[in-house]
């Protein structure tokens, strides 16, 4: 499958990224509408994949200090190759925006999974959205997109 990736404007955009953390946050994972859009929306910068339909797919927001989170993938898309596709984007990103890290708020049963992609644990467990999570850091120069199952 194709998938064309873009990094896109909040306010252009935000119909189509709504739409997307709606169905995965709001309705899947039950976060309140009010904790799933906040003030940093309007400050980070936001990917928007699409297919090869140019139906809107996934989406994710880095934000300026490496955070990357709001990670929502529909349903019928999560797989490798779309988690491939918007973590090798996210990336790019990242460096062309001069970070040398990215981090995220990792829930807890996917803990594993990256750090044996190269991230490593920072802090302590802590709630977010009432979901426990870790913070992980990795160098960009150790970024290693293999498959991953992101939430939020």
């Amino acid at each position: 499958m194709f998938y064309r990736v873009d990094k896109v404007s909040w306010l252009a955009h935000k119909r189509e990224l709504q739409q997307i953390r709606e169905k995965v946050f709001v309705c899947e994972l039950h976060i309140p509408k009010k904790v799933e859009f906040d003030e940093i929306d309007l400050v980070a910068e936001h990917i928007l994949v699409k297919d090869e339909t140019e139906c809107p797919v996934a989406t994710a927001r880095l934000c300026k200090d490496g955070l990357i989170s709001r990670i929502a993938v529909l349903k019928q898309y999560r797989n490798r190759e779309t988690f491939d596709t918007l973590l090798n984007f996210i990336a790019k990103l990242a460096q062309q925006n001069g970070l040398q890290s990215v981090c995220i708020n990792c829930v807890l049963h996917e803990v594993d999974l990256f750090t044996a992609k190269g991230f490593e644990k920072s802090g302590c467990v802590f709630m977010e959205a009432g979901i426990p999570r870790q913070r992980l850091m990795c160098k960009l120069n150790s970024f290693c997109t293999e498959p991953f199952t992101l939430v939020h």
